[in-house]
């Protein structure tokens, strides 16, 4: 099975299905898609994925779409080394976590929503900042809360997770946007436990084949 990730390599969401393939030692193709040139608008992507978003993966027979779902997807298809734990209770654990990364703080502070704030919205550089400070501290308090619960190494206890791949793109993505990080202590502690792995560090946006950094 051949697999093609149409990527993007400062998206969170793709961040995370890029850790997910590393960890679970998947090779794949990455197939960048420039959200900065608005590529994901063009009829040829937009044919491919109606949601004209990154990531989708093409696994050669289907092409699947939201990174929550390529890494259940993932899971049941690459059962080993796997991202969810053993228990029930410890995968619902790492399910919550997950979502509540990519279904309550993303959503409101992805580029889509962002671009409309300071678009038709016509609101200021400094209220799109204040928009993504806040949805970042509420939901980063609410996961710190959760951690501190059930992490011990990684957030559900040394079993590296979807919670993890979720969590690291998030803190690197609060980063970009100047967002202050000392009150979450223990994602501190996870974010630099998991970027000693190589999954993560492969994963990084800087190492992806489209980045662009500069000094």
């Amino acid at each position: 099975m051949s697999l093609i990730l149409y990527d993007y390599w400062r998206s969170s969401a793709a961040y995370r299905v890029r850790i997910a393939l590393k960890l679970k030692h998947i090779p794949y193709e990455s197939r960048p898609v420039n959200l900065l040139q608005s590529e994901q608008l063009l009829e040829e992507y937009r044919t491919l994925n109606p949601m004209q978003a990154v990531p989708m993966l093409d696994t050669g027979t289907h092409k699947l779409t939201q990174s929550i779902a390529i890494m259940e997807w993932l899971e049941e298809n690459y059962p080993s080394p796997a991202l969810l734990p053993a228990t029930p209770e410890a995968r619902a654990k790492a399910r919550a976590m997950s979502l509540l990364v990519a279904t309550d703080i993303h959503p409101l502070n992805n580029q889509r929503v962002l671009k409309y704030l300071t678009g038709p919205l016509k609101q200021s550089e400094e209220i799109k900042q204040n928009w993504y400070a806040h949805w970042i501290r509420q939901g980063l308090t609410a996961l710190e809360a959760f951690a501190k619960e059930s992490a011990g190494t990684y957030c559900i206890g040394d079993y590296v997770s979807m919670a993890d791949a979720c969590l690291i793109p998030q803190l690197y993505s609060a980063r970009r946007f100047h967002c202050p990080l000392e009150n979450y202590p223990t994602l501190l502690r996870i974010e630099e436990a998991c970027n000693r792995l190589p999954a993560f560090i492969g994963a990084l946006p800087e190492k992806q084949v489209d980045a662009v950094v500069t000094p």
